[in-house]
């Protein structure tokens, strides 16, 4: 290389303090080149500066927030759904009511009763928005605010706040749960918007008024009004409405009553709802100035299934499901209004009148007294309506009703219905003379009931087995006699006695209701109710209709119809009323005697079942018909068990403790109605004296005897006829005066059986026989009637019809 390449430039001191590629920099220093662009480096943050976001940072940041939000809100919204009701949501009790609006039970553990909207009055709805959200009706769903306050406050733990509006309330009700988390205020956020877009406001509201709590176990508007103020929503005042609207912010320490020291508390939130409602316009100012502080009532107990309340509420939703009216699983869903027929005061005063006559006399040192059980029912003839029931000492205790139960024979309690069933058909002995009360029966202990071909083989027993002999119908009705009473069944046809029992009212299907002429001494297990219904139709002059339980059922505010009740004459009336008639010596003189301390007209009927397991009385006044068992049963096994012992008595008899009962309860239900007199029309001639071989009409007495026969030259005066003879007499000896054994059949023979009768020197076979087969038939019918006095009316009577045939 030559010398003249090798040429060195003088260096520039300042360039070889730069390193290459700095030109550039140096340039933009120091200003740039014309023609070249580039942009001035921003000094770095130097100091406290540094501490600080820019404002670069501080945008972008709420832009990113402002797209999380919107995304996670579109997020949320699809991804919460509306949920199913929570699991108490929708629970609801049926509520049962007494007549007169008294609240008799609910069946269910949530105390709540869904009422519609157009149920509550304006000025209860008008508290509760003045208490909870003034402007619901023109706001969103939500109060954004208002919540993330909420939240906020809770996630810092700065305490469990509310906030929401009556949507948000309603959603957390009805839709999720009382927790306080984030997590359930962001889902109430979602549901809340989603519900107000697919219901209307009025929905949600009818919803809110139903789902909240106001203290008490009380869930929602109408169960509030009853737990604070014994009434229904749609009566409430305008201050009662401000109350209970005041206890939503605090249901338990606003409630005076529980928390007396919490009253001035309480007075401010509501006078703080009052002046809310002037301020909207909701209420008058004047009316506000007079508005005083409406005390609720004392706190009431849990009115749910103890005492009777469980008795009276079984037997009620077996009405409505047994006449199909509600099925059970509907009547299960809860939410029904069920008002009854029972009155209070007369259901007051049958627990009462069980308590002082029959609970009372138990004593722990005797053993039968454990057996003891009571079942009771009363009707209102004219209407059917059962009034007042006793189903047994506790239902949390003894599970089974003793009202409607049917296991217990009914005793002597059937025979009027034997008796009503002779005089509906116009039934005669067999001997061809008319059943009246007056008609005369054998009534010889065990003796064996006749039919058309003989002996049947049933020879009932009297009670104490007591001889009573020929009595009438109305002494043996009032004396009690079996082995009348059995006869007459055979007489009248024990299919027509049945027949006339069901007419009355006793189910076709009851137990043991059996067609025979055991039927009258009441071997059919019919409950306490069945009979009570069957001596309504007797007090109600033969018209029958089933009983009811029943005055109305609403649902949601839609009533539910109930069957038309429809009574029809069952039986005639003269039946009926002969019947009253027959029954009224029993309680003036007779076994029901106990009855008259009901202090009124009054008749009625004892019973006793086989081996005294249950002991009867049924029995009416014009104007009320009840009936009072009193039963034995092992507590512990569940077994019938005789009532020997019981209360201190060697026995107990439908006469006893049930008669003295059923007068308690019936002067104390019917204490403040005047006394009603009976008003009958008898069968005709019902009345009239009948005597063995009277030679009346034919429609009494059978048929005539001959007109040649001159029967009274020698027939002996007919005895008296007491109503009640003053005590059982054992009959004197027949001697052959059975009434003639067939050998003859005019008058004389009949005359000799009455000897017999009265003195037992009357040999009963006369001498001579009728000339022709038809008179002498008939002569020897009618001499059969007179020799029955002698002791032997059915042998007298088949005597005479042999000879007669």
């Amino acid at each position: 290389m030559s010398d003249e390449h090798q040429t060195w430039a003088p260096r520039d001191p300042s360039a070889a303090s730069t390193s290459p590629g700095d030109d550039e920099g140096a340039q933009g220093a120091q200003g740039k080149a014309p023609g070249k662009k580039g942009r001035t480096k921003r000094p770095k943050r130097t100091g406290w500066r540094r501490l600080f976001p820019t404002w670069r940072m501080v945008l972008g940041s709420v832009l990113v927030a402002g797209l999380l939000l919107v995304g996670g809100f579109f997020a949320g919204y699809q991804l919460v759904d509306i949920p199913a009701a929570n699991a108490g949501a929708d629970a609801q009790s049926n509520v049962y009511f007494y007549k007169d609006g008294t609240v008799l039970a609910r069946d269910g553990e949530v105390n709540r009763e869904k009422v519609k909207l157009s149920q509550v009055p304006s000025n209860v709805q008008h508290a509760v928005l003045a208490a909870e959200d003034r402007d619901f009706y023109s706001q969103p769903a939500v109060d954004v605010r208002a919540m993330f306050r909420a939240g906020w406050n809770t996630a810092t733990g700065k305490g469990k706040q509310g906030g929401s509006t009556i949507t948000q309330q309603y959603v957390k009700n009805y839709y999720l749960g009382q927790e306080r988390t984030v997590v359930r205020k962001a889902k109430e956020f979602f549901i809340a918007i989603k519900l107000n877009r697919e219901q209307s406001k009025d929905q949600i509201f009818e919803g809110y008024l139903n789902t909240s709590y106001f203290g008490r176990n009380a869930y929602g508007i109408q169960a509030a009004a009853q737990a604070y103020y014994g009434k229904n929503v749609e009566d409430l005042t305008t201050a009662e409405a401000a109350y209970l609207a005041s206890l939503l912010n605090a249901p338990s320490a606003y409630d005076v009553v529980a928390h007396p020291d919490s009253k001035p508390a309480a007075l401010s939130r509501w006078n703080y709802v009052l002046d809310g409602m002037v301020k909207e316009g909701w209420l008058d100012s004047g009316e506000r100035s007079t508005t005083e502080f409406p005390v609720p009532g004392e706190a009431k107990p849990s009115t749910g299934l103890s005492g009777q309340r469980g008795y009276l509420v079984q037997a009620v939703e077996q009405y409505l499901t047994g006449n199909g009216i509600i099925d059970e699983k509907t009547l299960a869903t809860g939410g029904h209004r069920i008002t009854t027929t029972l009155d209070k005061k007369k259901q007051d005063a049958f627990v009462a009148a069980v308590k002082n006559n029959v609970m009372k006399k138990r004593s722990d040192d005797r053993e039968p007294d454990k057996n003891v059980r009571v079942g009771g029912a009363s009707i209102v003839p004219e209407t059917g309506e059962v009034v007042a029931m006793y189903g047994g000492v506790d239902y949390t205790q003894q599970y089974v009703n003793n009202a409607t139960r049917r296991d217990y024979q009914v005793g002597s309690t059937f025979k009027p219905f034997v008796f009503t069933a002779a005089i509906a058909g116009g039934s005669t002995t067999q001997d061809g003379r008319r059943i009246t009360p007056e008609t005369y029966y054998d009534g010889t202990n065990k003796r064996t009931v006749q039919g058309p071909q003989g002996s049947t083989g049933y020879d009932p027993a009297n009670e104490d087995d007591v001889d009573y002999g020929q009595i009438t119908v109305r002494t043996a009705t009032d004396k009690s006699v079996n082995a009348v009473y059995a006869q007459m069944a055979q007489d009248v046809g024990p299919e027509k006695v049945r027949d006339t029992a069901v007419a009355l009212g006793i189910p076709k299907t009851t137990p043991d209701l059996t067609a025979s002429p055991s039927i009258a001494l009441g071997p059919a297990t019919a409950s306490v109710l069945d009979l009570t219904e069957a001596y309504a139709t007797l007090a109600n002059h033969g018209r029958h209709g089933p009983y009811t339980l029943v005055d109305k059922v609403t649902k949601d505010g839609t009533e539910i119809e109930l069957p038309d009740r429809k009574t029809e004459q069952t039986v005639t009336r003269e039946a009926a009323d002969t019947t009253t008639a027959l029954l009224r010596s029993v309680v003036e003189g007779g076994t029901g005697s106990a009855a008259q301390a009901a202090g009124r007209p009054a008749v009625g009927k004892t019973g006793t079942a086989e081996e005294d397991k249950a002991a009867w009385f049924a029995g009416y006044t014009p104007d009320l018909a009840t009936v009072v068992a009193v039963m034995g049963q092992d507590p512990d096994s569940g077994t019938q068990t005789p009532l020997y012992g019981a209360l201190g008595l060697d026995r107990v008899n439908g006469g006893g403790v049930p008669a003295e009962t059923w007068a308690a309860y019936t002067e104390a239900a019917l204490r403040s109605s005047p006394a009603q007199e009976f008003d009958l029309r008898t069968a005709p001639g019902s009345d009239e004296p009948q005597e063995p071989g009277d030679e009346g009409t034919d429609t009494i007495d059978g048929p005539d005897t001959p007109d040649d026969t001159d029967s009274s030259s020698t027939s002996p005066s007919p005895p008296a006829y007491p109503t009640t003879p003053s005590a059982p007499t054992t009959p004197a000896p027949p001697g052959n005066g059975d009434g003639g054994t067939g050998t003859t059949g005019d008058a004389t023979g009949g005359t000799d059986g009455g000897g017999g009768a009265t003195g037992g020197d009357g040999d009963g076979t006369g001498t001579s026989t009728g000339t022709e087969g038809g008179t002498d038939g008939d002569n020897g019918d009618s001499d059969g009637d007179t020799g029955a006095l002698g002791g032997g009316l059915i042998e007298g009577v088949r005597g005479a019809r042999e000879q007669g045939e």
